[in-house]
């Protein structure tokens, strides 16, 4: 990561920035068998994210007065499965010995950083009553697309958990000077008010994508009062068409 006053004079700051309490610590470099627990533990934090959600939705849709009751009667089977679902993803978790001995390769592509964004906003709406906004412009980046979705998916589950039911999260996305960027703004209380735990896994999943794309993770205290998390990403050229 740069210096911060590197940092700074490329895209000004509101307030002098605030040092985040969950930025992971600095540790030998780990072999490819801690890397894989490692990595292993994060998808297993993502895929029990996305299995709550799932349940959420379903829960949501299993009681709407405006769907019919057989359509209620489906979501209430999602829900079921789901449940399902998260209980056999845990007990795999138990029981399946680790593979150590290599490392996956990641898939590298051109991915549209403001339409990747919006996907996530868009699913987040529907289960949070937190106020999101979202500003965005064509902004490109060459990254694995799914470990971008997971960053961007943890950035904004932590700002909402931080900014509570009543509160505000702002993104947003463009591009400055060589670097798409990813924003997001909280008004909660900031780092030094949360407890650490699935935040500080959340952010360390963060940490490591910005690390393998030659990137970077900034934290610093939000305009709204509470976090400001910055995603930063080499820009590239636009992908060809169809590209997303």
């Amino acid at each position: 990561m740069r210096s911060r006053s590197a940092l700074d004079n490329e895209i000004p700051d509101t307030e002098t920035p605030t040092p985040a309490r969950f930025a992971p610590k600095t540790e030998s470099t780990p072999g490819v068998a801690e890397r894989n627990r490692l990595r292993r533990r994060q998808l297993s934090h993502d895929i029990h994210h996305e299995l709550g959600t799932i349940m959420l939705l379903a829960s949501l849709l299993s009681t709407a007065p405006d769907a019919g009751e057989e359509s209620r009667k489906r979501a209430r089977q999602i829900l079921g499965e789901a449940r399902w679902l998260d209980q056999l993803q845990r007990a795999y978790e138990e029981h399946v010995p680790d593979v150590d001995d290599h490392d996956e390769p990641a898939t590298t592509q051109p991915i549209r950083l403001d339409l990747m964004a919006q996907e996530v906003v868009d699913a987040m709406r529907l289960c949070t009553v937190t106020e999101i906004s979202l500003t965005s412009s064509e902004a490109w980046a060459l990254a694995d697309r799914l470990a971008v979705w997971r960053a961007l998916r943890n950035v904004l589950d932590n700002a909402l958990r931080a900014a509570g039911a009543n509160g505000r999260v702002e993104v947003r996305v463009f591009g400055h000077e060589g670097w798409s960027v990813a924003e997001v703004d909280d008004n909660g209380p900031g780092f030094g008010a949360i407890e650490p735990g699935l935040a500080s896994l959340g952010l360390r999943i963060v940490q490591d994508v910005a690390t393998a794309w030659a990137g970077q993770l900034e934290y610093r205290r939000s305009s709204l009062g509470g976090c400001c998390v910055r995603l930063r990403l080499p820009a590239v050229p636009p992908g060809p068409s169809g590209s997303r």
